[in-house]
């Protein structure tokens, strides 16, 4: 009998392959995941030497065993090798790795928004950096910088019909992520608590004031204002925040009991809801400039 190639060999193991690939934590690969299978596996599948990543992953191609799915980033295209039907969230977390799904996106995964969005965030926090003690703000400053607009992020990927923005917020140890199961797989979202402090920082990543306002008010009942203010704390931003979630609070309809723990923490300065408010409201409660109308 004469002796089989490489590409009869990969044939002849397939369904060894296949257990394996079932067998991975994950279902989204990387060429260099594939390359490491490949290694690991290459002496009990018997597969020669000769047997490059690029053959074993063109063969798995062509059989149809994985699926080849193209991310554009900004300045290149990203190539992943899909086993099975991965869903959109599986394919934005595989870009960065130790990313979780934020914002907008989280929003809708908590069902605290009847809209469908074709926007996907995804969080990566930097590295964890020193800044020394934190500087007091005046007012000036808060005023210069809520007159400019809101900085975005240009690190948008584009997958399908859909946009993936890869934010990289601070580094926060991951404070407040959790994960949820969708349709039978389970992600690293942020929770109602987390979710609802990040769009109140960054509204425009959430559809706006109008859209974080709807949030809180169909997170009524489902949350802890509790640890929400705990986690507010641990974040330590240099802004008043809390003063914009003791607005949304109050809006939304929340008790006294409630917006005392907001009010408990220091409001010394006039804070804006967001950036570059044309026609300002004022709450005298909150020392809060908002969009009149909201």
């Amino acid at each position: 009998m004469p002796r089989l190639n490489r590409f009869q060999v990969l044939q002849h193991v397939k369904p060894l392959i296949i257990k394996c690939l079932k067998n991975e934590s994950k279902n989204i690969f990387s060429f260099s995941d594939l390359t490491d299978i490949l290694q690991k596996n290459r002496e009990a599948w018997t597969l020669p030497k000769k047997t490059s990543s690029k053959e074993f992953i063109d063969f798995l191609v062509a059989r149809k065993i994985l699926n080849e799915v193209k991310i554009e980033l900004p300045n290149s295209t990203l190539i992943k090798y899909c086993y099975g039907e991965p869903s959109i969230y599986d394919i934005a977390l595989s870009i960065n790795k130790n990313s979780y799904l934020s914002h907008y996106t989280a929003v809708f995964l908590h069902g605290l928004t009847e809209n469908i969005p074709k926007t996907i965030y995804t969080n990566t926090e930097q590295s964890r950096k020193f800044f020394g003690p934190k500087l007091d703000l005046s007012q000036e400053n808060i005023d210069k910088a809520f007159a400019r607009p809101m900085r975005e992020t240009n690190q948008v990927a584009r997958s399908g019909n859909y946009n993936i923005y890869l934010l990289n917020g601070k580094n926060v140890d991951r404070i407040g992520v959790e994960e949820i199961e969708v349709n039978g797989a389970k992600y690293p979202v942020t929770g109602i608590e987390r979710t609802l402090i990040d769009i109140t920082v960054r509204p425009n990543y959430s559809g706006g004031v109008e859209e974080v306002l709807g949030a809180y008010i169909a997170a009524k009942g489902k949350f802890s204002v509790n640890r929400m203010v705990s986690i507010l704390k641990k974040m330590d931003y240099i802004y008043p925040y809390h003063q914009a979630i003791g607005f949304y609070l109050e809006r939304a309809g929340y008790g006294e009991k409630v917006l005392k723990l907001l009010e408990k923490i220091e409001i010394k300065n006039n804070f804006y809801l967001t950036y570059q408010i044309k026609n300002k409201d004022y709450s005298e409660r909150w020392k809060l400039f908002f969009p009149k109308g909201l």
